[in-house]
């Protein structure tokens, strides 16, 4: 690339400094978003950068400072929309404040999740969201040694470089019944998501703890079926939901994937939602809106737990202190799948 002021020479940050007016220090701060520079001022050099077209030299940079400057983000299962989502959400944010980011998705595999993080620890990671409930305990370990920060979804415990961002399944489980009671079901199932996972567990207890206290059942007789979080999970325990007597008029899946999965299932068995069986799911991932008929589900914003998340690793690596618990609530929305029984 060619610049009429320089010829053909590289521009190098000492010329940004030198036509910004200000030492090649605060152009650094600037590049990685220091709040120890003014707005002002990093105003002034942004407009030299994009003026000069100035381009980093990210490896030097790297050798210099002995950061990468990139982000690690561990989910469960990139092919979930919700994990999809989320991704895209922290790689914005990243991106804003002067980051890369590296994805790795461990499909519920403990080996694949021990080369994952493997694979981060030699490209220097800065720091690394997990944003999955199965990580073995090593894992945490492996990253403390290095004094990588880290953040957690739902299951950190938060102390130094350590973060957690908490969701409020339950209160998500809990508006979801009581919807359903107010629309007077009185057999409602629940298709949970795999057992080992944290996040599910806490949603089917949740369940299992607003019916009771509404006078729906006792623990041991309330239908509940495991399912696997994706839409051939939801379609299985749906029909051994329907094999169920008295049959249920209503169900609340662990996830969306799992509640459309279900939706095809009542489908197949020539039932209807929501004249026959009321459906809710749990994210409120961008399909939802466009099954047929639409989810009523719990809506879980991804880009508000990617945002949490990613401001937690940055304040961590800047500060090296504490890390915090984000709360990250949870609401209702109400559409079509979801009506009071015949």
């Amino acid at each position: 690339m060619r610049y009429p002021l320089y010829g053909d020479r590289t521009v190098t940050i000492k010329d940004v400094a030198k036509r910004a007016g200000v030492g090649m220090a605060t152009v650094s701060r600037t590049l990685h978003g220091s709040s120890h520079v003014s707005p002002e001022t990093a105003a002034r050099v942004r407009t030299v950068i994009e003026k000069l077209g100035y381009q980093p030299n990210t490896n030097a940079q790297s050798l210099a400072s002995g950061r990468s400057y990139m982000l690690g983000l561990m989910v469960s299962d990139i092919t979930n929309p919700f994990f999809s989502e989320l991704v895209k959400g922290f790689e914005d944010v990243a991106v804003q404040n002067g980051y890369d980011v590296f994805v790795a998705s461990t499909n519920y595999e403990p080996a694949r999740t021990a080369l994952c993080v493997r694979r981060m620890v030699e490209r220097k990671i800065d720091g690394v969201a997990i944003m999955t409930s199965e990580i073995d305990p090593s894992i945490e370990e492996t990253f403390a040694r290095r004094k990588v920060p880290l953040v957690f979804l739902d299951v950190g415990t938060v102390r130094k470089g350590v973060s957690n961002v908490k969701v409020d399944y339950a209160g998500g489980i809990v508006q979801a019944v009581e919807h359903l009671g107010g629309l007077r079901h009185r057999r409602i199932a629940f298709i949970s998501g795999p057992e080992f996972l944290a996040s599910a567990r806490e949603r089917s207890d949740a369940f299992v703890a607003r019916m009771e206290r509404l006078g729906l059942g006792a623990r041991g007789e309330i239908a509940i079926e495991e399912g696997n979080h994706r839409v051939d999970g939801g379609m299985d325990a749906m029909l051994r939901v329907l094999r169920r007597v008295p049959r249920a008029t209503a169900v609340i899946a662990s996830n969306d994937l799992t509640a459309i999965g279900a939706m095809r299932a009542i489908r197949q068995r020539g039932l209807r939602v929501p004249e026959d069986i009321s459906v809710i799911g749990f994210d409120d991932i961008q399909m939802a809106e466009f099954t047929e008929p639409s989810l009523t589900t719990v809506r879980l914003l991804r880009t508000e737990v990617a945002r949490l998340a990613c401001l937690a690793l940055t304040k961590s690596i800047k500060t090296h202190g504490a890390g915090a618990e984000f709360p990250v609530s949870t609401s209702l929305v109400i559409r079509c799948s979801t009506a009071a029984p015949l």
